[in-house]
């Protein structure tokens, strides 16, 4: 049995959620301070939650084509992520960066605004306030923000089949092996996939589940 579609999806899966550990985290800070920008910027941010994957799929293939200035740009520079592995890892970055941003989001909206408003007044910045108080204080959603994303990264199947392809020992996933082998007739093969993937995504489930109680119980110490 060829193991290089695991390999593969967790290597895209890892990429993915540092990228999106970095910008969800940030942006969930920046729409929390917005204003009257905040309801469009948290719909343009959230919208990759509710499109099918397919439609995230053609925005990326879109907006990476060789025709389009962003295209255009990469190619100059010697980067063209359609059908790599780094096209796998756009596409899993654009539909779990969501999941990462509104999970931070909801922890920072769960932090008690008095101790904030404390903060402001003995003078803090807000880049202090929110890496001194704000990311520690929230340390069991983004704990749990960050798992899910892994989680949604790593099975991630319709926006990859679109921009990165499905090419056996190069940007097969799990997911796409599953479906390869489905077409194919091979229910074994794609059965043995469906268990890896369930046996994973449980240890997730279960992972996310200890770290933050063992995050809440230290709070609470």
């Amino acid at each position: 049995m060829d193991f290089s579609p695991l390999l593969i999806s967790c290597k895209i899966a890892f990429s993915a959620t540092l990228i999106t550990f970095f910008l969800g985290i940030f942006a969930a800070w920046a729409v929390g301070n917005a204003k009257r920008a905040r309801p469009f910027l948290d719909a343009l941010f959230s919208l990759p939650l509710v499109l099918p994957p397919t439609v995230a799929g053609f925005f990326l293939l879109i907006l990476f084509s060789r025709n389009g200035a962003f295209g255009k740009f990469l190619s100059a520079i010697g980067i063209n992520p359609l059908f790599t592995w780094g096209g796998g890892v756009f596409a899993a970055t654009f539909v779990s960066f969501p999941v990462m941003y509104r999970t931070t989001r909801g922890a920072f909206s769960q932090l008690d605004p008095t101790i904030i408003a404390a903060a402001r007044t003995l003078g803090m910045s807000e880049f202090r306030i929110f890496t001194k108080i704000m990311i520690p204080l929230s340390l069991p959603g983004i704990a749990a923000a960050v798992i899910l994303s892994f989680a949604r990264a790593l099975g991630e199947f319709g926006a990859t089949i679109m921009v990165a392809g499905n090419l056996p020992g190069k940007t097969q996933t799990m997911a796409l092996v599953i479906y390869t082998a489905m077409q194919g007739g091979n229910k074994k093969l794609a059965f043995s996939w469906v268990l890896i993937i369930f046996a994973l995504s449980a240890i997730i489930l279960l992972l996310m589940n200890v770290v933050t109680e063992r995050f809440s119980k230290r709070r609470m110490a």
